[in-house]
């Protein structure tokens, strides 16, 4: 029996082992004052790889007259092949979108695997996704990146050279592979022209009711869901990581002075955001563009929260949102009450007014549901200044 108590009981580990990668990240001189500076980009990709699963085992950058048709130039590319083959690294991420020729090239140097930042971002939406119509608008993103790289899919082909063994099948088995996936993507296509008439009709039958529609928009893990719960005594989920919730969540606000307003939570918004996801999320952003009121909801605990609002405001810009009425918020005050730089929210309400000709923000924190209330009144009279007839 003593022996039996003495005996170490083994266990084997069946999780399965994270990926450890390398990020690299340039910067290009000739980009003239960059908002993001490499070592703050950096950082957020450190966050994207972990909220994707991998680990980040180092990083490097280089800064470039122009981009390089590599992507990196020549030195570099040596000096990270050491970093592989030495800390056994698995998987390179990029700190952009590669066009294919610079993929492949890196691929053939480094002989392991090389995501881009877009990559990246699709592969985190694809594990966040829960709706069908989330699922959709995913897909369709991916298959919008990848067909354009289907060729590399082949290149085992283009490697022996030419002759016996490369003709016909493998030209013959990509053009089906590109065939297969334009059939796919016109069927995704229309499925989510379904899902935009649907929710125009939804969105109809709320105007015709008179219910006035507040949407949040903001950076990712800017505190959005968190803030519509407190305002609504909801429970949307939210998480300090990027992408928690990408569908869209609607709750009802109740406003202080009587009337209420539909709040609807949105998919955040990210520092080089793929064109491919903001096109398949179009029926999603359509929420946004009927939204009587946009909150613009910003982390002030972010020491490059301008930098982000910055990426927020080109984006509504694109989307053509940029004149709509809004509400700026700045949020986690609560964390920055012990910091030592008490001029972040002097700074960022300079910006704001440089790039709407007027400042209207409000301090609030979310988490602690303080100055919550001076917020719903902001909301209730911006609601029925937009309401009152000319």
């Amino acid at each position: 029996m003593g022996r039996d108590r003495d005996r170490k009981t083994s266990t084997v580990d069946v999780r399965p082992t994270k990926e450890r990668t390398l990020l690299v990240g340039v910067q290009v001189k000739s980009r003239n004052s960059p908002s993001w500076q490499i070592k703050e980009s950096l950082k957020e990709l450190d966050a994207l790889v972990v909220s994707a699963g991998a680990k980040v085992v180092a990083s490097r950058s280089q800064i470039l007259p122009r981009m390089n048709s590599s992507y990196i130039g020549k030195g570099k590319i040596e000096e990270l092949r050491e970093i592989i083959a030495s800390m056994n690294i698995s998987t390179v991420v990029l700190d952009d979108e590669l066009s294919v020729a610079q993929q492949r090239k890196l691929e053939e140097a480094f002989k392991v695997k090389i995501v881009d930042r877009t990559a990246l971002i699709l592969d985190i939406f694809s594990q966040r996704a829960q709706s069908k119509e989330g699922r959709l608008q995913v897909e369709l993103a991916q298959l919008d990146y990848l067909l354009p790289r289907l060729a590399g899919q082949w290149s085992h082909l283009e490697r022996l050279g030419g002759g016996i063994g490369t003709r016909g099948p493998g030209e013959s088995q990509l053009e089906t592979d590109r065939r297969l996936v334009r059939k796919r993507v016109d069927k995704i296509k229309s499925q989510l022209d379904d899902v935009r008439q649907r929710r125009g009709r939804v969105r109809q039958n709320r105007s015709d009711r008179g219910v006035p529609t507040v949407s949040l928009v903001g950076y990712t893990n800017a505190g959005k869901s968190t803030l519509m719960n407190s305002l609504t005594k909801s429970n949307v989920l939210a998480e300090d990581k990027l992408f928690a919730t990408l569908d869209p969540v609607t709750r009802r606000l109740r406003l202080p002075h009587g009337g209420e307003a539909l709040l609807t939570d949105t998919v955040g918004f990210i520092n080089k955001l793929p064109h491919s996801l903001v096109a398949s999320f179009r029926a999603t952003l359509e929420e946004l563009k009927d939204a009587s009121l946009l909150i613009h909801v910003i982390d002030l605990s972010q020491r490059n929260n301008i930098a982000q609002y910055k990426s927020v405001v080109s984006l509504l810009k694109e989307l053509g949102l940029d004149t709509k009425p809004t509400i700026h918020v700045l949020n986690k005050i609560d964390v920055i009450e012990n910091s030592s730089d008490s001029n972040i929210s002097t700074k960022l309400r300079g910006v704001i007014k440089e790039n709407y000709g007027y400042e209207d923000s409000i301090l609030v924190s979310a988490r602690e549901k303080h100055n919550l209330a001076t917020l719903k009144t902001a909301i209730g009279h911006q609601l029925s200044m937009l309401t009152e007839p000319h």
